[in-house]
């Protein structure tokens, strides 16, 4: 579903003109900003007996019986439609930057050789974009194998349930442990296959080449256009996000069980320690690496950076684990300061995410010039000057981009939060799906309203990195 959504709709934004393309171009990417468990709990209330499609039937229609015409969605469907919707973003953008970097002489040759338009998709677009294409999907099966909040509000055993029941209810972590050990061989097997294209992934086009000409699209060719892409993002993004705010206007006496402000110090505090954190442990560790040019160091920078294809429950009962050995075998009790603590959250998060920072600032690296270096230092600079006065100004627009993305997945991140927070802290993820998992669906609309608020205010600010406006 995710290669569909995502494929196609980067195709159409990309190669066509058509009604509200330049508005679709960048707003099919608010998928981002809607978690697949707040969707899944949209979703459910929405399809509910007397839910808001019922109500809507009647309205429309007047059935007496409208219950009859609701479809009934099993827990997996539910579950698969829940990612779909809210993950096909990564195939998205990712096809999208591979379409926009064809080579306009190649589907100029297919016209030539009398190929229609499908035909050209099917040929020459989607194979030259296929490594692209294949890297977004093997990300999406990597967040489906993490996903927790999805699969166990509709009660469907997965790896990550079992490690989380095994762990908190059945007190057994020598099988939570196990069980992450199989789920983390599944996930490095993607990750290995996702490193290996991401490596052998090439686009070259031809000097001279030119910009592509949009197809101009009218008619009903236009409109089927415009509908499938007004569609798609009211499915995924305006449906969830509107129905969060009549729920919040038609229950306001939930909000006297929340405290907003206290949700909103927690949420930020721990982007900001994070963030600060992870860029300038990965600034220092791209500008040694740099610098030294050890193969060693470079390696072991490398390998850090896996930690964003394990799951979070995996690394939350892997800190427990480590922290309680260690604890049993030293005198100091690091149990106390690492497990239940912000500490430990951080810590969390930092395995979770380093991998942004990390490729945020190498990527930058790599488009400075060595020669830029050795001209500083003829000129009398010493390293770190080099570094505060030449390499800081060229990342500094780039490293409120990497910031943005590092809050972007702390707010949404459930399972760490939830398993590594201290006793009584709260976010809005974790407040919406403590609601949510005593069926208080309502109550859970205002954490999630706001949840969804802050993410899509994050991708608002950034669509500037994410798309070459020229394109």
């Amino acid at each position: 579903m995710t290669f569909i959504f995502g494929v196609f709709s980067a195709y159409l934004v990309t190669f066509y003109k058509f009604y509200g393309v330049n508005f679709f171009k960048y707003s099919l990417i608010l998928s981002f900003a809607i978690p697949p468990y707040i969707y899944g709990y949209s979703m459910s209330a929405f399809f509910e007996n007397f839910g808001i499609f019922y109500s809507l039937i009647n309205f429309f229609f007047e059935i007496e019986d409208a219950n009859k015409f609701l479809p009934k969605l099993s827990p997996l469907t539910s579950i698969i439609i829940s990612l779909s919707l809210t993950l096909y973003g990564y195939v998205y953008l990712i096809s999208r930057t591979s379409f926009s970097s064809q080579s306009a002489n190649l589907i100029d040759l297919g016209r030539s050789m009398g190929f229609s338009n499908f035909k050209i998709f099917l040929k020459i677009i989607v194979p030259c974009a296929r490594p692209a294409i294949f890297i977004g999907l093997s990300l999406v099966a990597m967040e489906t194998l993490s996903d927790f909040g999805t699969v166990s509000y509709f009660g469907v055993s997965t790896f990550t349930t079992g490690i989380y029941n095994y762990w908190f209810i059945f007190d057994n972590l020598k099988m939570a442990n196990f069980l992450s050990l199989i789920l983390l061989f599944f996930v490095l097997i993607l990750f290995a296959i996702e490193n290996s294209m991401r490596k052998n992934s090439r686009f070259h086009s031809l000097k001279n080449d030119g910009r592509k000409q949009k197809i101009f699209l009218s008619g009903f060719k236009g409109f089927m256009a415009f509908l499938f892409c007004f569609g798609l993002l009211g499915i995924s993004f305006i449906l969830p996000f509107f129905q969060m705010i009549y729920w919040s206007l038609k229950f306001p006496e939930y909000y006297e069980s929340l405290n907003i402000l206290e949700l909103n110090i927690n949420t930020f505090l721990l982007i900001f320690c994070t963030a600060s954190i992870l860029i300038l442990i990965a600034l220092i560790t791209n500008f040694g690496n740099r610098v030294l040019k050890n193969k060693f160091l470079g390696f072991i920078s490398n390998l850090s950076i896996s930690g964003y294809a394990i799951p979070g429950i995996i690394i939350s009962v892997s800190i427990i684990s480590f922290f309680s050995i260690l604890s049993d075998m030293t005198e100091i009790n690091f149990k106390n300061v690492f497990i239940g603590s912000i500490f430990g959250l951080v810590l969390g998060y930092f395995f979770r995410f380093y991998a942004i920072s990390f490729n945020g600032i190498k990527s930058n690296y790599l488009k400075i010039n060595y020669s830029i270096d050795e001209s500083s230092y003829l000129m009398g600079f010493t390293r770190f000057k080099t570094f505060s006065e030449v390499h800081w100004p060229i990342m500094q627009k780039n490293i409120f981009f990497i910031f943005v993305l590092i809050a972007l997945e702390i707010i949404k991140e459930l399972p760490i939060t939830l398993i590594l927070r201290p006793f009584n802290f709260e976010t809005f993820s974790t407040k919406a799906y403590n609601f949510a998992s005593q069926d208080l669906i309502e109550a859970a609309s205002i954490p999630s309203l706001f949840l969804i608020l802050w993410t899509s205010i994050f991708i608002l600010i950034s669509l500037n990195y994410f798309f070459d406006n020229r394109k």
